[in-house]
């Protein structure tokens, strides 16, 4: 792990006593972490933000009173708000946390090169911010989906293509897939149009993968992939995919 410059002044979150003493012993073993505080709760975090002004809160979700997610979101919009990297024993809010522009998601128990790469992600973004500061996209330039026991990062640009099942999206990316809980229609909606386009109610395919177009002579037309896998092109959407080959 590259340390940052100076250690990050921390905040630690978290209502169980045990989970605490876990994270501080943690948090001395790792260089670039400077733990300034804890709270048990989502109303004593806001306070100490506002006394400590951290650079960054390691944030449980599952509290009494308000909860993680709402500590984020009173954060929102503040002078010098912290960096937010969530710390929490349940996979299922990875997509609501990063709606709240938090910079990871880690799931107890937390190991030591877990929370480094952690660190080092935040540290990454806080030079960025000082040597260059970028205007914000309103696409979505990555994704975190949990995988096993982790969540895992998910360049954009590296899906291939997305297929609905029910209520989850299936991530294509190279040989592996990965299942994210969002609705087709929210992530069209998150992802730049420039690179990707929807094809079918349920499917969306990144525009640099497709390498032909193709009709079966009887009605139907179809995306193939730069891999060789073909997708069906839906009516609806067949004007839209053909502008891609100027049809």
């Amino acid at each position: 792990m590259k340390p940052p410059a100076k250690p990050l002044r921390t905040l630690l979150v978290d209502d169980e006593p045990l989970a605490i003493e876990r994270m501080q012993i943690l948090c001395s073993s790792v260089e670039g972490i400077d733990l300034i505080g804890t709270a048990s709760d989502g109303e004593a975090a806001l306070r100490l933000v506002e006394a400590l002004q951290p650079e960054l809160l390691l944030l449980d979700i599952a509290m009494p009173g308000m909860d993680g997610m709402e500590v984020a979101r009173a954060l929102d919009g503040m002078n010098l708000a912290p960096a937010i990297i969530f710390v929490t024993a349940f996979d299922q809010f990875a997509v609501e946390a990063f709606d709240v522009a938090a910079i990871d998601y880690l799931l107890k128990p937390v190991g030591k090169d877990r929370l480094e790469r952690a660190i080092e992600r935040v540290a990454g973004q806080i030079r960025e911010t000082v040597e260059e500061p970028k205007e914000e996209s309103p696409w979505a330039d990555e994704f975190w989906v949990p995988h096993r026991s982790e969540v895992v990062r998910i360049a954009a640009e590296d899906i291939d293509r997305v297929e609905a099942e029910r209520d989850y999206m299936r991530l294509h990316v190279g040989e592996r897939s990965y299942l994210l809980h969002q609705t087709i229609t929210k992530l069209e909606e998150r992802l730049n149009p420039d690179q990707f386009i929807r094809v079918h109610r349920s499917s969306i395919l990144n525009r640099a993968r497709i390498a032909k177009l193709r009709h079966d002579g009887q009605g139907g037309w179809f995306a193939e992939m730069d891999d060789g896998s073909e997708v069906r092109i839906g009516r609806t959407y067949l004007k839209t995919v053909k502008e891609i080959a100027g049809r």
